[in-house]
């Protein structure tokens, strides 16, 4: 059995190593929830610890979770387009693009997740869990809305087509202790790893708006990656009968540079992970089942090549130097609420509803054509069925309704002064995961 189980260990490992997560683009570029569970809840979950993903949510939840391991992944499907409306300028200092309608390619993602917990004694436990954020990926096909003219060629000035692609991957080693049969703290050690690959941007090189303090290190230059680390602090306990109150803090993730984009991203390559936190209730309702609810805030304008705005940092200083352009996003704060019940011994039922206003603000959207992460509202439904005394089966499912945000090209020209953008996104996700209790 010991065999079979470090076996199993070593396989799920491998398995989301070599898998890092892609595509996502919910809650901004965070996941609207980690494990299959929490996912069912729509994300919420802080103070209803139920898997070995729980860390990634709330360290303080893995004591009271039991030995066991979870394995699992999602089908994610993100359809993402942009619109422009306003006839295009046909020369320099304009950056505008021909009207149209433009769909994003590579529509299906596959993502893993992984966890173990052990516990130490009755009153303390050590765990791992392995998973992901991802969102700023599009794939735009050769001459989309290419650039008026001559001049820029390709949609942002490149001879082919556009876009970028982000994907984080999370090892969250962890430790929870109780600190009475009610209450319990956490904390977590996580190192992070990010690749990304940007295509088509030559529109702001020397050859174009010659915005870039590094021009070698602004496009095409294939596959960057870097790593990092970052901790997560927890705590939940009882505060009145059945009625649970959790909060967790993660710090921000100090990553290393992508060097091969050292002229596209501020601070020379800088992109770190922002810092969140969230607060939580679950009530315990017997019978009646569990009502969660939590409340999360993404800090994405602490983050110089996310929170930058495009103008007026694009005319005071060049991409790549620490105020260059990026893309705007705002603060976010997202709501959770999520409804568990079983109907058998054997079933267990979730629905939830996750809404966070998204963060791009009309200003800016010519730069997230690269990144449309406007998505508001995401609906879930999930289930556990048990197949065994010590083995279980998970799924979950998400769809969120298409949103979008229009506003003005920050940067056509005097000619065409009511040219706009508008961005729109709708996802589904199916993912399942299967259980081992030990």
């Amino acid at each position: 059995m010991k065999k079979t189980n470090k076996r199993l260990l070593a396989t799920a490992v491998a398995a989301a190593l070599a898998l890092p997560t892609a595509a996502f683009a919910t809650n901004g570029y965070f996941a609207h929830g980690y494990g299959t569970k929490n996912k069912g809840l729509g994300g919420a979950g802080v103070a209803l610890p139920q898997d070995s993903l729980a860390a990634a949510t709330n360290p303080a939840g893995m004591v009271w979770v039991g030995d066991r391991m979870d394995l699992g992944a999602a089908i994610f499907s993100p359809q993402r387009e942009y619109k422009v409306e306003g006839a295009a300028n046909d020369g320099f200092p304009a950056f505008e693009l021909q009207p149209g309608t433009v769909e994003s390619d590579s529509e299906y993602f596959l993502i893993p997740h992984f966890g173990r917990n052990w516990m130490l004694d009755a009153n303390s436990a050590v765990g791992v869990s392995v998973y992901g954020n991802g969102g700023m990926n599009t794939d735009y096909p050769d001459s989309a809305n290419g650039g008026a003219g001559t001049y820029y060629g390709g949609m942002f000035g490149g001879e082919a087509g556009a876009g970028v692609n982000l994907e984080q991957l999370f090892v969250n080693t962890s430790y929870s202790r109780k600190i009475d049969d009610k209450s319990s703290w956490g904390a977590s050690a996580i190192l992070a790893y990010q690749r990304f690959e940007a295509t088509g941007l030559e529109g702001f090189g020397p050859a174009g708006f010659n915005a870039s303090s590094d021009p070698d290190n602004l496009t095409d230059n294939g596959v960057d990656s870097a790593m990092g680390y970052g901790f997560k602090l927890g705590y939940q306990g009882e505060v009145a009968p059945n009625l649970t109150l959790a909060a967790s803090y993660q710090s921000e993730m100090e990553m290393g540079e992508f060097d091969d984009y050292a002229g596209l991203f501020a601070e020379q390559g800088g992109f770190n992970i922002p810092a969140t936190w969230t607060l939580g209730l679950a009530y315990d309702m017997a019978d009646s089942g569990t009502v969660v609810f939590d409340v999360q805030k993404i800090m994405y304008s602490d983050i110089n090549s996310i929170g930058n705005p495009m103008l007026p940092n694009l005319q005071t200083a060049q991409l790549g130097d620490d105020d260059g352009a990026g893309f705007g996003w705002e603060d976010i704060t997202v709501y959770k609420l999520g409804y568990q019940w079983s109907t058998s011994a054997d079933y267990t039922w979730r629905v939830g509803y996750n809404h966070g206003d998204q963060p791009i603000p009309d200003s800016e959207v010519l730069f997230n054509i690269l990144a449309p992460g406007v998505m508001e509202d995401h609906f879930t439904f999930g289930m556990t069925k048990k197949t065994g005394a010590d083995s279980e089966f998970n799924l979950a499912a998400m769809y969120a309704p298409s949103n979008s945000v229009k506003g003005d090209n920050p940067l056509q020209g005097p000619t065409a002064p009511n040219q706009t953008i508008e961005l729109e996104m709708t996802q589904w996700e199916l993912e399942a995961s299967w259980a081992w209790k030990f």
